[in-house]
């Protein structure tokens, strides 16, 4: 029997999660509670009611393929293909590792966004099937990961060195949250981190937003939030000269 996960978005047309046209999927569930989080309608497991109407709809694997598959003409023309998100998509480890295989029988390129937040012998099940790990770092002093997510960042940095010691693909995601990861220290203990590495990965930033502010008082929910300021144009390329100047591969989006 196919597997099955409460999906809470699937959003064709998709340029921002990986190469090509993508369809990202959005599964629902998320262990960390992350301050600036833009998809809080996916933190729970279960589905969140608008009124009477939930958000999303339970698949199974055989059932988002379909969905997958339709748009694989882009996919061919583009170099695009399907890029699972969240929430924690390696929160769902069944129904993940099975859409992977159904997607890479297929031909279709895979890409997993995650937090890293995860055992490793869960990250193992999926390396192989995944040809990009979109994989977010967001705070290296530990005290401050978990004042801010939740949890502790041990087990993500672990992820991140056997995936990058261990021929993954990987495209590091940062949110520049002011004040909390777009500091002077943590931009600094972040290059040292990847420093270790001889082939260093691409660097994605991603400056923070308003835009899901509507959603926390849509769902009854607080947001940690309120009181914070978008980051200048000025402020973000500083964050960003911090990486090319140290010969990082580093854009703003992604």
């Amino acid at each position: 029997m196919a597997a099955k996960a409460y999906i809470f978005n699937v959003q064709r047309f998709s340029i921002h999660d990986g190469p090509g046209i993508r369809t990202t999927v959005f599964l629902k569930g998320c262990p960390l509670r992350c301050w600036w989080c833009h998809n809080p309608e996916g933190l729970g497991f279960e589905p969140e009611v608008n009124g009477k109407q939930g958000v999303g709809k339970y698949y199974t694997t055989d059932e988002l393929f379909n969905e997958i598959n339709k748009d694989s003409v882009f996919y061919e023309e583009s170099a695009g293909g399907v890029t699972f998100s969240g929430g924690e998509p390696l929160s769902q480890i069944k129904f993940l590792s099975e859409i992977l295989d159904k997607c890479k029988n297929a031909g279709i390129h895979t890409a997993v966004d995650t937090s890293g937040y995860t055992k490793k012998t869960l990250l193992k099940k999926i390396k192989d099937k995944t040809d990009l790990f979109l994989y977010d770092l967001k705070l290296m002093d530990p005290l401050q990961h978990l004042k801010y997510t939740d949890v502790s960042n041990a087990e993500i940095l672990e992820n991140l060195d056997y995936l990058l010691t261990n021929n993954a693909v990987v495209v590091i995601r940062i949110p520049l949250i002011p004040g909390i990861t777009a500091t002077i220290e943590n931009i600094k203990a972040i290059m040292d981190f990847l420093n270790r590495y001889v082939n260093k990965p691409v660097i994605h930033l991603l400056p923070y937003h308003k835009i899901a502010e509507g959603k926390y008082a849509k769902f009854g929910l607080k947001n940690m939030m309120q009181e914070a300021e978008e980051m200048t144009d000025e402020e973000i390329t500083k964050n960003k000269l911090l990486f090319s100047n140290s010969s990082f591969d580093v854009k703003i989006g992604g």
